[in-house]
């Protein structure tokens, strides 16, 4: 079992009481018991996402674990960069990998435990390379959306490749999130938080129309057998304590079965799952005879780049991808030189060699 304490136990060195660090950080002490729970609670009180939260819990669980479950109150820096190079060394993690273990860590040390201590600043942070996406091309994305089973998952494909939403974006649709007057699909807090807007493509209306009433069937079977309707975010269930059971803020795709929220413990309707969307993709692909190691992200690339193509300007396509800085947008200007794009090969203006002659 993990270290199960009530706050942090009493540190050497520098270490400062839980009350003290949480009103230097202007954070209200921590109510749970269990470390864990106490790592939880801080990154729900700060808003960070569902997908941060397990990554935290995670990266500090192992991190406890490998240092045989001692606390982390009685380690400092020599005990993070250690199991950040074992990570390293021994795992063979990613930089990105890496650098979210590290943010985990920093976190629980600084927000939870209320640690300063000089090592938090001085710990190197690895170099992330920026990678030239997988893009495929139009005929090959033709192949795959052919092979995508019929239904939601090859709507949900179609929809991700026509809008260049996050899979966790397209999953998390409400039905007051579609447009068709305007022609227009909401994105609400996306990465980082931020609203934004983007096409509903002409081609998806009648699918998403269909969509939306066998989603409508579900949605008319739960409010007959009354579950706790879905997931509100924010304050909101308390403020309308009825409208998680309304259609307007019913999932787009939502799941075929009840679940437990984690964190409320309510059994819920849930959007659906991703990895259920990514093993169709894995599928549909190998079928196509597609030999990239393309995944369900690889269609907001595509979306990139073919738009890109087209002529369309990079401002615009960096407010439909939601790009905080145009830079990261920039990637896609590398993969337009790549082929046809690209500078001509001096071996493609030689001559072709002459036939060798049968010798007798």
């Amino acid at each position: 079992m993990l270290p199960s304490v009530r706050g942090p136990l009493p540190a050497r060195g520098t270490l400062r009481p839980p009350a003290a660090a949480g009103s230097a950080l202007k954070l209200p002490p921590l109510q749970a018991v269990r470390l864990l729970d106490q790592l939880r609670e801080r990154i729900r009180y700060l808003h960070y996402s569902r997908r941060t939260e397990d990554a935290y819990v995670f990266w500090c669980r192992a991190f406890i674990r490998w240092h045989g479950l001692r606390h982390p109150a009685e380690m400092g820096g020599p005990e993070v960069e250690a199991f950040l190079s074992y990570l390293a060394a021994e795992r063979g993690l990613a930089p990105s990998t890496h650098k979210q273990a590290l943010s985990a860590l920093l976190f629980l040390y600084g927000k939870v435990l209320g640690i300063n201590l000089p090592w938090m600043q001085e710990i190197g942070r690895p170099r992330v390379s920026r990678r030239l996406p997988v893009v495929l091309s139009v005929e090959e994305l033709s192949r795959l959306l052919a092979h995508m089973p019929p239904g939601e998952h090859r709507l949900l494909a179609r929809l991700l490749y026509g809008t260049g939403l996050r899979i966790s974006e397209a999953l998390q649709l409400r039905v007051k999130d579609l447009d068709f007057a305007q022609r227009a699909l909401i994105v609400r807090t996306g990465k980082g938080g931020k609203d934004r807007v983007v096409m509903l493509p002409q081609a998806l209306r009648a699918e998403l129309h269909e969509q939306l009433g066998r989603a409508r069937l579900v949605w008319a079977a739960d409010v007959e057998t009354g579950p706790a309707g879905v997931e509100m975010p924010y304050a909101l269930e308390r403020k309308y304590p009825r409208a998680g059971s309304a259609w307007t803020w019913f999932w787009v795709f939502p799941q075929d079965h009840l679940s437990i929220d984690p964190r409320s413990g309510l059994i819920r309707r849930h959007h659906l799952y991703d990895q259920t969307f990514q093993r169709a993709f894995k599928r549909a692909l190998t079928a196509a005879g597609i030999a990239k190691p393309a995944t369900p992200h690889t269609l907001r690339h595509c979306f990139a780049t073919h738009l890109l193509q087209s002529g369309s300007d990079i401002r615009t396509v960096q407010e439909l991808l939601g790009h905080s800085d145009v830079a990261t947008t920039m990637i896609y200007t590398h993969v337009l030189k790549l082929g046809g794009g690209a500078v001509r090969s001096p071996l493609d203006a030689l001559p072709a060699p002459a036939a060798a002659s049968a010798s007798g």
